[in-house]
């Protein structure tokens, strides 16, 4: 087969560029030739790895072609260009890219060859052929550009506070202040401001379920959740196993939860713990405040990867040098966070919104740990075996915030020990709260698309999440303001954008306490065995992954209730310091 250069030279007309930002201006006119020289190859045992290494490397082309394009639109929303550059690209390149990708899946699947370390993507390339449906490219392409259409939504939410133009993401750090009347001003303000979006945002979600509903049909598929669990990959567990999950989290956490609540309402002095009260310090404590500007940040968290392991602080390192990173939050970007990857030039791109908080810092972790993934499988020779489990790419994610946690100590790191502890104590604590919301989210995502004509309409939605929201988020008090607890649905974008993308969370973070637990024990072992579950890449299920991690696969309520007991032990600890 053609060498990576000659390839790169035909595509380019040049030296492959080191950033990757000519492929924002490709044409399909200078793909489509690849695709053919691909489907012309007669396969064999003795070519199928070079066949392998070209198909990989156009992959990986297109994709990041893709990835920049997105990245783009979510920097800064109000960016046509870089909006109708994206457009172009999901309605010029992206169909017909796809139909070409099935025609290569439909030829190695007919060649009954299997190259090492590949059973695993072929078993996902036969679900994905199976699935393939033309009818459904331009529907792929609507999807995403009602996706861009949100985040326009989005990214215009701004209030006045204090005289000023800020973004609602801009206004939390007010959550945490001790000054409770100013706290539920922010609160309500942010509230209004989600409401004046209700109608859009309800509009938005009819068309995607109309398109769902409709790609679901073109596969023969009775329901989108049919059609939609194995593109996910998911062979390990059905949404039997959610169900089990949720009803583990109702019978183990919730009570903790609520353990957790009722302590900060007592601390507090409160009558009633209402929403507004769940940042703030319960010992009246300052907020955290563990830096000012974004490149301290930077700096400190590269500190920690630096002492915790110099591999994965040379990848930080890497990151900063090459403008791999996007942390502060601005009007017209995007909300949350993410890591992307650009698979041509084998790198990872953070994004995030950080304001200054403690989360900001849990949350680079966060994205570094996605980072790393991308790093230890540069080993990996073809782009079907990195495409990672998210069920096991959040336990890379998640695990790293907890073995970041003795690192935040330090003169030239964010914490005293008392602050670390309090630190520490405030992320225990919202690992134990999350798994109830994230069942909320879950329970939701499943009713949805098992009833989807009853939730065309956002008002049986609306019923439908309170409904959920009081069986799993018992502890605080949201009397008169069922409106702005009915549109929660609204503020957890994932729903919207990335169908059944939420248990993933639910499951990582199981997983990642035991990774935590085992470096409890064995701070060095416990790292090893994270990098090397990483390394595996998409080779291994998401049973074997996890044990290579140092965890169990689980669903139950025996192990979420070790993992509980762990979580609230420490909890208790770190309040005792």
């Amino acid at each position: 087969m053609e060498s990576t250069q000659a390839r790169a030279a035909r595509f380019f007309t040049q030296e492959p560029p080191r950033d990757g930002h000519a492929f924002m201006h490709v044409e399909w006119a200078a793909i489509e030739p690849f695709f053919n020289d691909l489907l012309a190859v007669e396969l064999a045992a003795e070519n199928v790895s070079g066949w392998l290494s070209a198909w990989s490397w156009l992959s990986n082309v297109i994709d990041e072609s893709y990835a920049r394009l997105h990245v783009a639109t979510t920097v800064n929303t109000e960016d046509k260009e870089a909006e109708a550059h994206h457009r172009r690209f999901l309605e010029a390149i992206y169909p017909p890219a796809l139909a070409m990708e099935q025609k290569l899946k439909e030829k190695l699947l007919a060649s009954g060859l299997e190259p090492d370390g590949f059973a695993l993507p072929l078993h996902h390339m036969r679900a994905e052929a199976e699935l393939f449906r033309e009818a459904n490219l331009p529907l792929f392409t609507q999807e995403q550009n009602l996706i861009t259409e949100l985040n326009k939504i989005y990214g215009a939410q701004t209030v006045e506070w204090e005289g000023k133009e800020v973004t609602l993401i801009q206004l939390t750090p007010v959550y945490q202040e001790t000054e409770r009347a100013r706290r539920e001003k922010a609160w309500r303000l942010s509230m209004d401001r989600w409401l004046a979006d209700r109608g859009k945002i309800n509009e938005v979600w009819t068309r995607f379920l109309t398109l769902r509903r409709q790609m679901a049909a073109n596969a023969d598929k009775g329901d989108y959740r049919t059609y939609r669990w194995p593109l996910l990959h998911r062979f390990d567990y059905t949404p039997a196993d959610c169900r089990s999950f949720q009803d583990a989290i109702e019978q183990v956490v919730v009570p903790a939860a609520e353990r957790i609540y009722t302590r900060r309402k007592e601390l507090l002095g409160v009558e009633r713990l209402r929403p507004w009260d769940l940042d703030v310090d319960p010992l009246g404590r300052e907020p955290l405040r563990p830096f000012v500007e974004v490149d301290d940040m930077e700096e400190k968290v590269g500190r920690i990867f630096d002492k915790m392991d110099p591999q994965l602080g040379g990848y930080f390192g890497i990151m900063r040098r090459e403008g791999l990173l996007d942390l502060d939050n601005r009007k017209g970007k995007a909300p949350g966070g993410y890591c992307t990857n650009f698979d041509y030039v084998q790198q990872p791109f953070i994004f995030m919104n950080a304001v200054g908080l403690q989360r900001d810092v849990e949350t680079l972790l966060h994205e570094s740990g996605h980072s790393f993934h991308v790093f230890e499988m540069r080993g990996l020779p073809y782009q079907q075996q990195k495409s990672i489990a998210l069920e096991f790419a959040e336990v890379a994610s998640m695990s790293m915030e907890l073995l970041s946690l003795p690192y935040l100590i330090g003169e030239d790191s964010f914490y005293t020990n008392a602050q670390a502890a309090r630190a520490r104590a405030e992320q225990l604590e919202s690992i134990v709260l999350f798994w109830p919301y994230m069942a909320v989210v879950d329970a939701f995502q499943h009713w949805v698309y098992e009833n989807d004509e009853a939730a065309g309409d956002p008002a049986q939605c609306d019923a439908q999440w309170s409904k959920l929201w009081r069986r799993f988020m018992r502890g605080v008090d949201w009397d008169d303001f069922a409106d702005a607890m009915a549109t929660g649905w609204h503020r957890k974008h994932h729903i919207f954008k990335y169908p059944f993308y939420y248990v993933e969370y639910g499951l990582a973070q199981l997983g990642a306490v035991q990774v935590w637990r085992n470096a409890l024990e064995n701070h060095a072992g416990a790292l090893a065995a994270y990098r090397r579950a990483l390394a595996l890449g998409a080779t291994a299920s998401l049973p074997e992954l996890f044990a290579a991690a140092g965890a169990n696969f689980a669903f139950d309520a025996a192990t979420l209730q070790t993992a509980v007991d762990l979580l609230m032990q420490k909890i208790d600890e770190a309040w005792a310091q």
